[in-house]
Parts: C-alpha cells; sequence; structure tokens
C-alpha cells in the first residue's frame, strides 16, 4: 500500500517520474521515482498487487501529478499480469534511470483509491475527463454508525425534558446531527453535509455523565462551526437550524436597523452549559 497526500506544490516528478537535485553532489541531479511509479513496479509481478491512496486529491493539480500516466488508467489500458501487452495496452513515456525516455504501462493489479471533499471551495473542480476514469463512490453521512459508535439505541428513542445518564445526551446528539444535515441537505446541498466522523473525534464513555457532557460540548462546537460556514452571512438560515424562532430554544434572532438596512444577529450563550446544550439539541432533534 502507498499513501500520498495531494496539495497545490504535488508535481508529476512526486507522483511518477522527475529529475529531482542530488543532496550529496551539488549540481547534479537524479531521477526519482514517485509514489504512483513504486507502486506500478510493485504489482508488475504476476501475483502482486499495490494499492495508491491519494488524500486529498482536489486539493492539487491532479491532472498535472498523473501526467501522461492518466492515459493508461482505464482497465483496458492496463498491462496485463503476464506482462504481455495487448492491442489496447496504453504505454506512455516516462524518465528512465539514466534520464533516457523510456516507454510505460500501468499494471492490471495497480489499484489507485482517492478521497475528496467536493464542498471544498478553495480549489478548482477536477476535469470531467480525469473523473471518468475513476468509479465514484459517495460516502454519506451515517446515523447508524454514530449509533454504533456511542452504543445507543438502534433507532430513535424518546429525548426526556431533564437529561439523567450518557446516552441522553449521546441520543440528543445523534437526532440534532441527523436534523441538521437534513436541512444543510435543503439549504446548500448534498456535498455541505457534514460527515458522521467529525463527531467520532475519541472514544464515547458511556458511564460518566461528565464525560458524556464534555464530549457533546466538543462535538457541538464542530457542529456549530460547520453550520456558520456553510451559511455564512445568511442568519436567517442559521436562525432557523437553531430554532431561534421558538421560545424553546436558548437563541434568539434579533432585527434591528443600520444605516437604512435590516441587520439581523444572533443572540444566546457562546459556549453554552451542558443543560443549556442539551435543551439545544433536544430542541433541534424535536422542532
Amino acid at each position: 500500500m502507498y499513501q500520498t497526500v495531494f496539495d497545490q506544490n504535488t508535481k508529476y516528478r512526486d507522483f511518477m517520474r522527475g529529475l529531482v537535485p542530488k543532496v550529496s553532489e551539488p549540481g547534479a541531479f537524479t531521477v526519482t521515482s514517485g509514489t504512483l511509479h513504486r507502486a506500478a513496479l510493485n504489482a508488475r509481478p504476476d501475483g502482486n498487487a499495490a494499492l495508491v491512496i491519494v488524500d486529498e486529491i482536489n486539493r492539487g493539480p491532479a491532472v498535472a501529478a498523473f501526467g501522461s500516466a492518466l492515459v493508461g488508467l482505464e482497465p483496458d489500458k492496463r498491462l496485463p499480469t503476464d506482462g504481455n501487452a495487448t492491442s489496447t495496452t496504453q504505454f506512455f513515456e516516462i524518465l528512465g534511470n539514466n534520464g533516457e525516455h523510456e516507454k510505460f504501462a500501468l499494471p492490471a493489479d495497480l489499484y489507485i483509491l482517492a478521497a475528496m471533499n467536493e464542498a471544498d471551495t478553495s480549489v478548482e473542480p477536477l476535469d470531467v475527463a480525469f473523473l471518468r476514469r475513476f468509479h465514484i463512490h459517495r460516502l454519506e453521512p451515517s446515523e447508524s454508525v454514530l449509533r454504533d459508535h456511542f452504543g445507543a439505541a438502534l433507532t430513535p428513542t424518546t429525548l426526556p425534558a431533564t437529561p439523567s445518564e450518557p446516552a441522553d445526551y449521546y441520543e440528543a446528539l445523534i437526532q440534532a446531527f441527523t436534523k441538521i444535515n437534513a436541512q444543510i441537505l435543503l439549504g446548500r446541498g448534498q456535498a455541505y453535509q457534514l460527515g458522521h466522523g467529525a463527531l467520532m473525534h475519541q472514544p464515547a464513555g458511556t458511564t460518566n455523565v461528565g464525560a458524556a457532557q464534555a464530549y457533546v460540548a466538543t462535538a457541538w462546537a464542530t457542529l456549530r462551526g460547520h453550520i456558520d460556514e456553510v451559511f455564512y452571512g445568511n442568519t436567517r438560515a442559521i436562525s432557523e437550524i437553531l430554532r431561534a424562532d421558538t421560545s424553546k430554544s436558548i437563541y434568539t434572532m434579533i432585527e434591528s436597523t443600520f444605516a437604512g438596512q435590516t441587520v439581523r444577529r444572533i443572540v444566546g450563550p457562546l459556549r453554552p452549559s451542558p443543560g443549556e446544550l442539551y435543551t439545544l439539541l433536544r430542541v433541534i432533534a424535536t422542532e
């Protein structure tokens, strides 16, 4: 298994092949073997296989990093396990160990797994021709995974007005998480939903109320930060999610006039107490 992370400085030489300065010899260069190239060499012998994991693939110049290897990604363009090229095997040029150009093809048992968050607004969308060379598998937020993590009931249970055990806090968090994601789906779209992993920052204790309160407070900080980011500048949307228009919420939306313009702001605790936070989660989940 070969792992790498793309960023804006990722180059073809980092992923495939290229010239880099020789540290031990000033003024000299050597041919480097990048992540994909090393994996391909490992997967070439019959019976071998290699997996390349590329995290944050859309944060780097993916098309440039793959370079000419793009033409050999598709299954029918690969070199068979017996090493004998077929009429559809796609060869491309790379630098050899001595700096000369040589023909190269990606082996059949080389697998590439890439991960990305398509809602990242700081990066450019990936090229469509590049994306079609991959099978897209979307990972959705999973309430069941959270329930397993917290040791909660398999299905939603009634939230008591006053929590008495860790399970009450976790159940409120799970139900609020599901409701918030449903509203994000309506307001911004599927790609902006928050993944369940964001609330699984550490093991969840099931016997200590104080530990559960601290866990939920940290999880809520993540949730609230995501809400504020996704709906930045849209106070009405944030108010809707926080149920600031209901008397049961710990938040209130206030409208004022400034310079002839209507200004809205949400008033409430910056760091809710455990009791306030449970009340808020319960209101979000049930109202």
